[in-house]
């Protein structure tokens, strides 16, 4: 008779970096559940392997990647654990240096080879778990990765160096991925990627993400399907009519613009000019008019004057942006952009990054204000400090608004949507009374 063996290793998988990092971690985390691993995800509990999912972005994110492996090194050299393995961005590009300065780190894999460390840990990597994932966030909600890497050639951005070429999804897996998180309980879909806009190309020969949206609205349980990381230049606009036309698609568009002076998008190589930018937001805000746009810039770019800074700033209080944040110039390795000198010193980058906050901070202030007194559908993610914390569809998690609720005088089930009249506002928060749920 055969007895089952049970495996004594614990497996604690860390994550940094974005939404896309976590979407494969998830991955990783059912591949080896389905080996019969015990796996935890961010935990002190005593696994005795750890793998470190890393990012390679920016500076801080490497430091930060580099960091995390070190800790783990040292807890492997006193006992604390048998085995360290290194995943995603920072050893997909790093992976020769990494093995030189730590090798205390038992393998390092890149962003695509999922398989191989599988193998590492002797578990067959199973095709057939198309549509099965593990779920890291709140259950209510889920990012769904629709493509990766990413055909862009902007010169600042080492992303092409670690995911690669963009490679689309087909429609038909996603929408089977989708059905799978909604019979979990999942009623918000995330929409991720290195860029969405690209979606289809490849496969349909055309810009796609129109056909996938409405193939997504079909699903059974899920009541938000949310977009981020919209590319602007030549923006397929029949996604605004998606907007307008399906009520499970969020009012909302995470669109990174990076810039706005002409001479800096140049250089930037981000081919879209002030006018077009100006242009595409005024299209978005016609068709969908209560839409929320939330941009990232990028300040300190090598040669960015006080006069290019300035014009941003003009730009960013023209265009009233409801969600915006700010990144610092990181010089990397590689990129096109690391062929000319980094000569806006930290200190002006840190301090511009800062005065475009400033911008901004008194416009969402403005736009909050706005709200007093409108009822607004919230979905609740946690209660924290005396308040149920929920989003209204203009908000992704971690990033942007919340509403809070004070859970002396109301109460609403974490996971649920409830209508919230809106009573007080701050810069970036509100708050309001439940009215039904």
């Amino acid at each position: 008779m055969k007895v089952r063996t049970l495996r004594k290793d614990k497996v604690n998988v860390i994550t940094l970096g974005c939404s896309k990092n976590l979407v494969d971690s998830e991955d990783l985390i059912t591949q080896l559940q389905a080996n019969d691993y015990e796996v935890k995800h961010d935990s002190n509990d005593d696994a005795n392997i750890v793998i470190v999912n890393t990012c390679g972005f920016i500076d801080l994110a490497k430091e930060e990647s580099v960091n995390t492996i070190l800790q783990y090194a040292d807890v492997k050299r006193e006992g604390g654990i048998d085995k360290l393995y290194v995943t995603g961005c920072l050893s997909q590009r790093y992976k020769d240096d990494l093995e030189k300065e730590i090798p205390e780190v038992d393998a390092y894999f890149g962003t695509m080879e999922l398989p191989a460390l599988l193998e590492k840990l002797d578990a067959d990597y199973q095709h057939e778990l198309l549509g099965e994932r593990a779920i890291t966030t709140p259950m209510h909600y889920a990012y769904l990765k629709i493509s990766e890497g990413c055909n862009r050639t902007c010169s600042f951005c080492a992303i092409p160096l670690m995911r690669g070429k963009h490679i689309s999804k087909s429609i038909d897996d996603l929408v089977i991925q989708a059905k799978s998180l909604a019979s979990r309980g999942v009623k918000e879909l995330m929409l991720i990627a290195q860029e969405l806009t690209y979606y289809g190309l490849d496969l349909y020969k055309e810009r796609a993400l129109p056909k996938l949206l409405d193939a997504l609205c079909e699903v059974e349980g899920i009541e938000w399907i949310r977009l981020h990381y919209a590319y602007p230049s030549k923006f397929p606009e029949d996604i605004f009519d998606v907007m307008a036309r399906q009520p499970k698609v969020c009012n909302y568009l995470d669109m990174p613009l990076q810039h706005a002076d002409d001479g800096v998008l140049m250089r930037m190589r981000r081919q879209i000019t002030n006018k077009e930018q100006r242009d595409l937001i005024e299209k978005a805000r016609e068709v969908v008019p209560n839409i929320a746009i939330r941009t990232t810039m990028l300040v300190g770019y090598p040669g960015e004057t006080e006069e290019e800074f300035e014009r941003l700033c003009d730009f960013v209080r023209d265009m009233r942006f409801e969600r915006l944040g700010v990144f610092q110039y990181s010089h990397e390795e590689d990129t096109i952009a690391h062929g000319v000198e980094d000569d806006v010193d930290p200190e002006m980058k840190a301090d511009r990054a800062n005065r475009l906050m400033e911008v901004q901070q008194s416009i969402s202030a403005e736009r909050n204000e706005e709200k007093v007194g409108q009822t607004l559908k919230v979905l609740f993610d946690r209660k924290e400090g005396g308040y149920f914390i929920g989003r209204t569809e203009y908000d992704s998690p971690e990033v942007d608004n919340e509403v809070l609720v004070d859970a002396k005088k109301f109460y609403v089930r974490l996971g649920d949507f409830a209508s919230v009249l809106i009573t007080g506002a701050e810069d970036y928060d509100l708050y309001g009374e439940v009215l039904s749920s």
